[in-house]
């Protein structure tokens, strides 16, 4: 608990401190970003903690707002969300350290650093509130303060129009959350959390329109069709390590939203997990067919969150029809696949768009159709591209192919079944996912080829160099931890039991077997892509060595 706490006071001290030194520049940078650092750490060493059963914490104090209290809390799944936030929090803040200074001394950094810090904090407090009230002044503080952060260079019309366009589609969805949680107060009597888990015993109706009004709510956040007009405006007009925690980790409070209505609500009725099949695959097909046609690296980067969040909707829409139907293995692969994608997501997503703000600080713009052959000159920023262009594709080894393999898995357990109402969305799942992955893998390959590769097509091209090393060491970082998390995922999935546990109440004993059967068929999958990675390794030295000798000339 203590660390949690610690973090939380490193962020909002920080964040004070950098707004009071907004005259200095140096100092109000150094302050904020190395104060959301340490915030960082600290929150991940509570992260990691909260991950074990035993370690869950309850923290409440008295608070003079009606129906609310300061009551924060730890269990395995507010954990999970936390170990993104702070995993990507850090290194994007180590990042923007440096990447702020390229807008000169008209923009006072201290203030951005405020907002930043009052974003982390703000997150971490509503995957920690067990309570209606705090949850819903925390989802604000989030909101406003990445309103600020959006509209960072506002002096341009477009970051203007973005900025207005976020803040609208946020309160309405607020509203439907607003609500939701009056509804539900008002059957539990308490604003309280633990008094919700009575809700499970309402009607029918009743709590299928309580998961209506979390569906629109938490979905508007999360950025699903058709809910997700905000993000392709607002993610480009941020600054890059802002779009990149917005991306990773902001979108992600709504998938944790609509976990903790599941978990009130108790075990859905059948359709729910066909509503969320059909977002899934909508949100999928069309995020990355509209990521397919943009110009803009940014703006392709905020289209596939919405292919994402399409992608994690397929596995909940799984586990929830698994959870329906009484088939442990489906539900359990369904909500593995789609937790372990969150982390996926955030991992690569902010990779790629810290490497987008590499190629803006290098050429001045990200205009995709202006760049080319990038990588003889940022052979670093290139190379970390494509590692997070193979993640985000599903490709093999790396992580984003781990959780979509989940979620294939869990459509094959459902098409085993032979039931209509199981095998049906089952199927459409398998299909969808192979489409959204195959479009991916184009739209990746075309965004690498033009940026990285071929020839300039600009005069930008001479000017360009790869970051310094406060940019480039979080490149790396992520990098490495696609890889880490692809080639280790059998290890990674045995630590997923205790978080699929509280998500669908199921023991971990129940829970536990699935996850040992998909971590088995993991060890021959990273066994193998650690071969093809050893063989391409030594077939790309063995042709260097055969060329070493050889005159090679390159045309014009």
């Amino acid at each position: 608990m203590w660390f949690f706490v610690a973090a939380l006071f490193c962020f909002l001290a920080g964040g004070a401190l950098a707004l009071a030194l907004i005259r200095s520049n140096l100092w109000s940078s150094r302050l904020g970003a190395w104060s959301a650092i340490l915030g960082s750490l600290f929150g991940l060493v509570a992260a990691f903690q909260g991950l074990r059963p035993e370690s869950a914490w309850d923290l409440c104090l008295p608070w003079s707002v009606p129906g609310g209290s300061l009551h924060l809390g730890m269990d395995p799944l507010s954990a999970f969300f936390l170990l993104a936030l702070f995993i990507l929090s850090g290194l994007a803040a180590l990042y923007g350290l440096e990447y702020l200074t390229g807008f000169g001394a008209a923009k006072a950094p201290g203030q951005a650093w405020f907002f930043y810090n009052a974003l982390v904090a703000s997150m971490a407090l509503v995957f920690a509130a067990r309570n209606a009230v705090l949850f819903l002044v925390c989802w604000e503080v989030m909101a406003v303060a990445s309103f600020f952060l959006v509209t960072f260079e506002y002096e341009k019309t477009l970051v203007q129009e973005a900025g207005w366009t976020y803040l609208i589609a946020t309160h309405i969805g607020t509203a439907f959350l607003l609500l939701f949680f009056l509804i539900i107060g008002q059957q539990a009597g308490s604003y309280e959390f633990e008094h919700f888990s009575a809700i499970s015993a309402l009607g029918s109706s009743t709590a299928s329109l309580l998961f209506l009004l979390a569906l629109v709510g938490f979905g508007s956040k999360a950025g699903i069709v058709p809910f997700h007009v905000w993000l392709p405006e607002a993610h480009p007009a941020a600054p890059s390590h802002v779009s990149a925690l917005m991306s990773g980790v902001m979108i992600k409070t709504g998938i944790y939203g609509l976990l903790r209505t599941i978990i009130f609500l108790g075990q859905p009725p059948l359709w729910w997990g066909w509503c969320l099949v059909g977002i899934g695959v909508s949100s999928g097909i069309l995020g990355v067919l509209f990521a397919l046609v943009q110009h803009d690296l940014k703006r392709l980067l905020a289209y596939h969150s919405v292919e994402n969040i399409g992608i994690i909707f397929l596995g909940l829409g799984l586990g929830l029809i698994g959870w329906n139907s009484g088939s442990v293995p489906l539900a359990v692969a369904g909500f593995s696949g789609a937790l372990l994608h969150v982390l996926n997501h955030a991992l690569f997503k902010g990779l790629l768009f810290l490497n987008a703000g590499a190629v803006l600080r290098a050429v001045g713009h990200h205009s995709i159709d202006s760049l080319g052959g990038l990588y003889r000159l940022m052979p670093w920023t290139g190379l970390t591209f494509l590692v997070g262009a193979v993640a985000i594709s599903g490709l093999p080894p790396l992580n984003g192919f781990i959780s979509e393999f989940l979620i294939y898995r869990a459509g094959l357990e459902g098409v085993i079944l032979l039931h209509s109402s199981v095998s049906i969305p089952s199927l459409l799942v398998i299909g969808g996912l192979a489409l959204i992955g195959g479009l991916a893998a184009a739209c990746f390959a075309k965004a690498f080829g033009i940026i990285f590769l071929g020839e300039p097509r600009s005069a930008d091209y001479h000017s360009a160099r790869d970051p310094k090393p406060l940019m480039r060491l979080p490149l790396a970082i992520l990098a490495v931890l696609c890889f880490a998390l692809g080639v280790f995922s059998p290890w990674i999935l045995y630590r997923l039991g205790p978080v699929i546990s509280v998500a669908t109440g199921l023991s971990y004993e129940t829970v536990r077997g699935p996850l040992a059967a998909s971590g088995e068929i993991l060890i021959y999958v990273s066994a193998a892509s650690v071969l093809v990675l050893v063989l391409s390794a030594g077939l790309f030295l063995l042709g260097r060595t055969l060329l070493s000798r050889r005159t090679v000339e390159r045309a014009v």
